[in-house]
């Protein structure tokens, strides 16, 4: 794994638009635009590199879903803070009927330098952006930069292939609908939600676009609609679980919600069993099933324990985003446990590359992994003003 710069093509920002990137530039709190796509340096791996990498994601995915059945049959949930018990009883009945329930991506945070093991920093199973620079435009970068290279980059072709093979599962005769939220003023999740609307019509299904927000409620049958009233069957939904049953409209979520075999009226994907995965209590839960494996960092739901004295820590909201509200604790300082749930994981400065702090994004499609985005940050938190490079095996 190494770093090289290069100078961005001429028009960078233009071609990555109509790629479909269209928030290529990040407004940083001194009020300056800088790159988003960050083309002035990419990174190198070695095919057996990724290699490795791909094991070690396909082999994390299946300790989640093991870590998820523990956490259903042993009746934890409160440790994810699901304690409404229509919603634990929601996400209990997901989980037993995954195998009904359409399921798509998810996105590995892994920290890794190419010296040794990489290590879980965190899973998003639920609502995974960053995906259409991950999938679309490195891959057109690297064919016009590096002809003949290759990338640890096969989204587009699995992504169509697991609509194909769930298509089956969708309710017939409606189309499945693809919603974000229009508070998004970046356009990233819209572009998400357009590109794997555009996956899933590549299948060929038949799908409509609606904001979360233009959602609909139709008293008289009780059904969710759109805006010409059409019943919503089922709908992708770039939203977190935790906001779309915590909203107004959340009773109607759970009264209506298809959790497959025939029951409920509308059929929601990422299905609710991904909340399992997409909160931080799984961190520790699997250092507690798995203590000591390799591709783990130490982590705990009730402090930092001895964390504060051996390595320094990082605590972490469970449903937190983009580093909001993580904290980092360097050894020796006094142990503190936080009033919010939190997960308190060993620190791992980010590995520094020219000073850059990097992250790898490691996609899962379906059970399989599926590629790598890379985002550098400035300081050690991966935040909303981290910027995406991309890469090449060579």
């Amino acid at each position: 794994m190494r770093r090289h710069t290069i100078e961005p093509r001429p028009g960078w920002q233009q071609t990555v638009e109509e790629q479909g990137l269209v928030y290529p530039l990040t407004r940083h709190p001194d009020g300056s635009l800088r790159p988003y796509w960050d083309e002035s340096a990419y990174y190198v791996f070695t095919l057996d590199e990724v290699e490795a990498l791909e094991e070690t994601v396909e082999e994390l995915h299946a300790m989640c879903l093991a870590a998820a059945e523990h956490i259903v049959s042993a009746d934890r949930l409160a440790d994810l803070g699901i304690t409404d018990p229509r919603l634990a009883e929601a996400v209990t009945e997901s989980w037993r009927r995954r195998a009904e329930l359409p399921s798509v991506y998810g996105r590995f945070d892994l920290h890794y330098d190419g010296t040794g093991p990489a290590k879980l920093l965190e899973y998003n199973a639920d609502t995974p952006t960053s995906l259409v620079e991950a999938a679309s435009c490195q891959w057109f970068w690297m064919e016009e930069r590096f002809p003949g290279a290759d990338q640890w980059n096969s989204l587009h072709e699995r992504l169509v292939a697991a609509w194909k093979r769930q298509a089956a599962l969708l309710p017939p005769g409606s189309p499945l609908y693809f919603a974000h939220s229009t508070a998004d003023e970046l356009g990233e999740d819209l572009m998400t939600v357009a590109y794997l609307k555009e996956t899933a019509e590549q299948a060929g299904l038949d799908t409509e676009f609606i904001p979360v927000e233009d959602i609909g409620w139709d008293r008289l049958s009780d059904r969710f609609v759109d805006q010409r009233l059409r019943f919503i069957r089922s709908c992708f939904k770039l939203y977190p679980w935790e906001w779309l049953t915590s909203d107004r409209f959340a009773d109607h979520v759970l009264d209506t919600l298809d959790n497959g075999g025939g029951t409920g009226t509308t059929l929601w994907i990422e299905p609710a069993w991904k909340m399992l995965l997409s909160n931080k209590a799984l961190l520790a839960i699997l250092w507690e099933l798995h203590p000591d494996h390799p591709n783990l960092l130490p982590a705990f739901l009730d402090g930092p324990r001895d964390l504060a004295a051996t390595a320094g820590y990082v605590a972490k909201p469970l449903l937190g985003r983009e580093g909001a509200g993580v904290t980092i604790h360097e050894k020796g300082a006094a142990p503190v446990v936080r009033d919010e749930p939190c997960c308190y994981q060993e620190l791992a400065p980010l590995p520094a590359f020219d000073g850059n702090h990097v992250v790898l994004g490691a996609w899962t499609v379906g059970d399989e992994s599926a590629g790598l985005g890379i985002r550098e940050s400035s300081g050690l938190i991966t935040d909303e003003y981290a910027r995406f490079l991309p890469h090449v095996i060579l």
